[in-house]
């Protein structure tokens, strides 16, 4: 049984699913403490109360955004200052605990103080996130100006969290890895919590849609003229009326509607994206205006043929029309792609402990044969 502690970022869901799926299998053989903050601590704390799994809430940056919903990349960086401070402040207290309660392993997925302590306190790291793809894949087939918002943000994210030990990039497109790359990377599928591999899929007769809060008015008002019913998750201030059906959050409910819906309609995270292409559920993907990972994510679904992509602003009573009477064909396509990289991951997750604990045995028998 190895020690292991796992850190995340708390913006929307994609990240605390990911932690999901590991975390579900790994706390059967393992000690498992989570660090994260926002979203995602609310997301799994109550669910893992009286488990054995620990959730604790963390200092964490979150996005900022302007009166039109688009990420405001400079009122983000300054309402997210003190939190930077905070995140220093505690290091040390965090690379002292890692060592007194004798971690065997750290695993990150985009967030930067867990990971740090880590190296400070000699242990392996192993980034398990979507964003290290910016960084390391081979994305040379976006258009130019992907190509550059890639390359600006892939080099955020070398410099996020210090080198690890090694990178899973999940991702529902999984690229090669790019020329030239020298860091440990390998590229994986969607990580799927249990629930999500063991549903079975069918078709009602409701569109799933999960927005967020900076989705336009205009967005929604569609929504409320689509042609079937739309169960919103994600708004809990949203009146119901027209098609729009509001709908509490609930991890089996949004499952449920999710393996039976006949589409959905998001922005473009990477988790919920491969979740539904996973299912046979197309995806018609907007990005957050201003997000530029979301909108390499829209790209490539557009050239998977699982979904499409547009702006928020082009969403029209048109636009959503030609996507329901597209459904049978993008359905098709959906059950032709395999994105699941669960087990994959797992595998290399228990491979990174088995070598951690081997080590630290060694480590252990070479410091008591020293002192005997």
């Amino acid at each position: 049984m190895a020690n292991l502690h796992y850190s995340l970022a708390g913006e929307g869901r994609g990240h605390a699913a990911r932690a999901r799926s590991l975390v579900d299998e790994l706390r059967k053989r393992h000690d498992v403490t989570i660090h994260t903050f926002g979203d995602a601590f609310s997301f799994l704390a109550p669910l893992y109360a009286g488990t054995g799994v620990r959730v604790e809430q963390i200092p964490g940056l979150r996005f900022e955004y302007d009166r039109r919903g688009r990420v405001d990349y400079l009122h983000s960086t300054a309402k997210n200052l003190p939190v930077v401070a905070q995140l220093v402040r505690r290091h040390r207290g965090l690379v002292e605990r890692l060592r007194a309660e004798s971690a065997d392993l750290v695993l990150c997925d985009f967030e930067p103080s867990l990971p740090r302590a880590a190296r400070a306190a000699g242990l392996p790291v192993l980034a398990v996130d979507h964003q290290s793809v910016l960084a390391f894949g081979d994305l040379s087939e976006l258009p130019r100006h992907l190509r550059r918002h890639a390359a600006f943000l892939g080099a955020f994210v070398k410099r996020w969290t210090p080198r690890p030990t090694l990178r899973v990039s999940s991702s529902f497109y999984r690229p090669r890895l790019r020329p030239g790359a020298t860091e440990p990377v390998r590229f994986v599928g969607v990580l799927l919590r249990e629930a999500v591999r063991e549903a079975i899929p069918t078709e009602g007769d409701h569109l799933l849609a999960y927005v967020r809060k900076g989705t336009p008015a205009a967005a929604l008002e569609v929504l409320r003229r689509a042609p079937l019913p739309v169960r919103v998750y994600g708004r809990a201030d949203l009146a119901a009326g027209g098609a729009i059906q509001p709908m509490t959050v609930s991890e089996r409910g949004f499952l449920d509607d999710l393996a039976s819906c006949k589409g959905v309609v998001s922005t473009a995270g990477n988790q919920l994206v491969g979740e539904a292409i996973h299912l046979g559920k197309p995806v018609l993907a907007m990005p957050e205006p201003g997000n530029r990972e979301q909108e390499i994510n829209a790209w490539f679904l557009d050239r998977s043929g699982a979904g499409i992509s547009l702006d928020f602003d082009h969403l029209s009573d048109r636009t959503l029309a030609r996507f329901v009477e597209d459904l049978p064909r993008l359905h098709q396509r959906c059950l032709q792609l395999d994105v699941d990289g669960t087990r994959p991951t797992l595998d290399l997750v228990e491979s990174a402990m088995a070598g951690a604990l081997s080590g630290s045995r060694s480590t252990n028998g070479t410091a008591a044969a020293r002192t005997a």
